[in-house]
């Protein structure tokens, strides 16, 4: 009897990491290029007295890697990669990674992400303007100029497995896999990708496995009320 329970409790500590996937993938569904996860199950099969049993359990979590949509801003800082490609962010921590071309200049006049690292060009030169250099233009192939010219081209990378990068925080990634100059990606100035997170499909995920915690429930429930009526059985036989 109490392999049911230990099926029911595998399934529900499994379902449990997908309702928390979910409601992560809802709640940055305004997030900027934010990639959706799912949650990758597979069986694992134990040996008891009794024969096989067949457990759930969650290997990881997979980024659905799918660009979102692209949204014009018309800020001239604002860039959207169209095609495989990350942006190259110089952190505190080390080199980042990401898609979220929200794009700023701060105090000092570098070129920063969002959350405040250093973009990168190529030669992983950081970029800087002057205070009198006003019109800023980004071409699709990444070069960035000013009244004064051009002054460096925005450094774009792929790598060869996506799902081996890791997500450090501010919608940055990290991983150990070195990195491949892309050659497809185009830029796309005043443009944000928005989050691939389809908010109607999300909801409909919580709502099923909400439904089967529910039916995991009641499997252990069932279970420990067999379990206690054979117990009494056997209590009243002696």
């Amino acid at each position: 009897m109490h392999n049911a329970s230990y099926v029911g409790l595998s399934l529900q500590m499994a379902l449990e990491t997908s309702l928390d996937v979910v409601a992560n993938n809802i709640a940055n569904v305004n997030t900027t290029a934010y990639q959706a996860q799912n949650v990758l199950f597979t069986e694992y099969l134990a040996d008891t007295t009794t024969g096989e049993i067949s457990y759930v359990y969650d290997v990881s979590v997979l980024r659905d890697t799918r660009a979102g949509p692209a949204i014009s801003t018309n800020n001239p800082l604002d860039v959207a990669i169209i095609g495989d490609g990350y942006l190259v962010i110089e952190t505190e921590e080390g080199i980042r990674y990401t898609r979220n071309g929200s794009l700023r200049l701060d105090r000092d006049g570098q070129l920063v992400s969002a959350a405040g690292g250093a973009v990168l060009g190529e030669g992983d030169q950081p970029f800087f303007f002057t205070p009198d250099e006003v019109s800023i233009s980004i071409a699709r192939d990444g070069t960035i100029s000013t009244e004064n010219g051009a002054i460096g081209r925005l450094r774009v990378v792929t790598f060869e497995n996506e799902q081996h990068m890791l997500k450090t925080g501010d919608n940055l990634l990290t991983t150990e896999e070195p990195p491949s100059e892309a050659t497809d990606a185009e830029i796309v100035q005043g443009t944000l990708e928005n989050s691939n997170v389809q908010a109607i499909l999300e909801l409909t995920r919580m709502i099923e496995v909400s439904r089967a915690y529910q039916r995991a429930q009641q499997i252990i429930e069932a279970s420990d009320q067999l379990e206690m009526s054979m117990i009494k059985v056997l209590t009243e036989a002696v």
